[in-house]
């Protein structure tokens, strides 16, 4: 059997980027009187594939009906994908997370009955995380009071993108949107949310007037290009004095090993040349990615004493385990080095052949850290949430997070291809190597200052740009270095207040189509050299 090395935390990715893939639908179950008709249209034999593949992969799968209680094909929409997500949103109603009121482990408090994790995608999105997109490159986020607003702000710019091009910064404030301006930019909800999504995603081209922190103003006019992805927003040094040197860097996207770790080995050569005795790591608005980045970026940060010992470990549902999944042998791969071709049900999925361990063969800059903060607003998700999770248990680090409620994802998953589509459910959970089992279940996320995240709650700044050190989230850590811990004072940490942070994640449709379909999730991946 194959062994799992490598997980990915995402909202939509793809795992095999140089693989062929055998997209096949799948209309026949394990047997029994609860087996659907082998005939129908294309879209009903794609329905009944996404419900059998859950009974098997999905890891929540005993909660699951039947398939004649479930009535796949029943599920409609405004088209194919969009009907396939009602059904995917459906069956993710059934799980019952007795840590949270016995609410599904997929709940999702800003639009209770969608799917917190799962999702389906006609592929899209899958550029995105092997670093390439095709957009304006910045992200756009109301701040104030979320019912009455009219302050949008540029929340962050992807360098080399039309935007970073157009000189946007993060902070500037948007005036005007394609000549809209003072309440047709008030956050409503309704009208005007709608018109800044296709204005800013369904569209090709945008204007807009811009004022900068000194209250110059200037108009731009952009179209969306192909642009590579640099995940590493920004980089920055700061003497917090007494010997403290502070490295600095905002990280938006766990995107490919190829593409991911020449920019964290840049950013960390630079922190190891200036002398860097404590780090910050910004993730506030990033929703995950590849799994092997994070532990790429979880060896970076780790001390070498800790190798060998356990990172994490995945823990599958136990159809798999038990290697009952066999629909998975209809998702074949070929392996990119050999050729071979191997499918999803050559893996071996226990826990034994899943926990990975900390290494430093192949990290080129090791520094000596003292402290390590991790910068989490709701949009920290997957990935980075489970880098943050590996490193808890390492006291010599210190870890401490910054922000707000992370969004809450302990949970991955492998691509499912059926027809042109794929697939996304939470097939595993990973936990860390703290004692007795571990940790994980953060489903309802990481609360910074709570017993289990050491750290301190305060609300998102978007009114200055990255690595600022006025900037509140990133402030807070230089003075906890400078005084030996945290200010007290409700007026050290209030700034924008809870109600104006990200109104433009307040629903499901806001958060999702303005910037995309933002992956919040982590993917596994097999190491190919272990094929057998």
């Amino acid at each position: 059997m194959r062994k799992l090395f490598y997980l990915i935390i995402l909202s939509a990715t793809i795992v095999f980027a140089s693989c062929s893939k055998d997209k096949k639908i799948t209309p026949d179950n394990t047997g029994g009187t609860d087996q659907p008709s082998k005939t129908g249209s294309t879209l009903d034999l794609i329905k009944d594939s996404v419900f059998l593949y859950a009974q098997q992969v999905y890891y929540w799968n005993t909660s699951l009906p039947t398939y004649a209680a479930f009535k796949p094909r029943s599920f409609s929409g405004a088209n194919d994908l969009d009907a396939l997500q009602t059904e995917i949103d459906a069956l993710t109603q059934y799980s019952k997370n007795p840590e949270n009121d016995n609410k599904p482990y997929e709940y999702y408090a800003p639009a209770p009955g969608y799917a917190k994790y799962s999702f389906i995608d006609d592929g899209s999105v899958s550029g995105e995380l092997n670093g390439v997109k095709g957009d304006f490159g910045f992200a756009p986020v109301w701040i104030g009071d979320i019912n009455n607003t009219t302050d949008i702000r540029v929340k962050y710019v992807y360098p080399g993108s039309p935007a970073d091009v157009a000189g946007l910064k993060r902070g500037y404030q948007i005036t005007a949107i394609n000549g809209r301006t003072g309440d047709g930019l008030k956050y409503d909800g309704g009208t005007n949310v709608n018109f800044l999504i296709n204005a800013y995603t369904n569209s090709s081209n945008i204007t807009l007037t811009l004022k900068k922190p000194d209250l110059t103003t200037f108009n731009v006019t952009m179209s969306t290009a192909t642009y590579n992805v640099n995940p590493v927003l920004n980089t920055t040094v700061v003497d917090a004095g007494n010997g403290k040197k502070v490295g600095y860097f905002v990280f938006n996207s766990f995107t490919s090993d190829a593409n991911a770790r020449p920019k964290l080995n840049e950013a960390f050569a630079k922190f190891a040349a200036a002398g860097v005795t404590d780090l910050v790591v910004d993730l506030r608005y990033n929703g995950g990615g590849y799994v092997s980045t994070a532990e790429y970026l979880s060896n970076l940060i780790a001390p070498a004493s800790k190798t060998s010992g356990t990172m994490f470990s995945y823990y599958f549902n136990q159809t798999m385990v038990d290697r009952k999944a066999t629909l998975l042998k209809n998702q074949v791969r070929k392996d990119p080095d050999t050729q071979k071709p191997y499918t999803y049900f050559d893996f071996d999925y226990s826990v034994a052949g899943n926990t990975v361990p900390f290494s430093k063969d192949g990290i080129p800059t090791s520094l000596n850290l003292n402290h390590v903060f991790f910068i989490v607003t709701g949009s920290t998700a997957s990935a980075s949430e489970l880098t943050i999770n590996n490193l808890l248990p390492i006291s010599q680090l210190n870890v401490n997070l910054i922000g707000t409620t992370t969004y809450g994802k302990p949970v991955g998953f492998f691509d499912i291809d059926i027809n042109k589509y794929e697939m996304y459910i939470p097939q595993f959970e990973t936990k860390n190597s703290a004692p007795n089992g571990g940790n994980g279940g953060y489903y309802t996320g990481m609360t910074p200052g709570t017993a289990k995240y050491p750290g301190k709650l305060a609300s998102d700044d978007v009114t200055k740009d990255f690595g600022d050190p006025t900037e509140k989230l990133f402030g807070l850590a230089i003075k906890y270095l400078q005084s030996g811990g945290f200010p007290t004072s409700t007026q050290a940490v209030q700034g924008l207040g809870e109600s104006s942070v990200n109104a433009i994640e307040q629903s499901r449709k806001v958060g999702i189509e303005t910037e995309g379909k933002i992956f919040r999730g982590m993917i596994y991946k097999n190491n190919h050299a272990s094929h057998k």
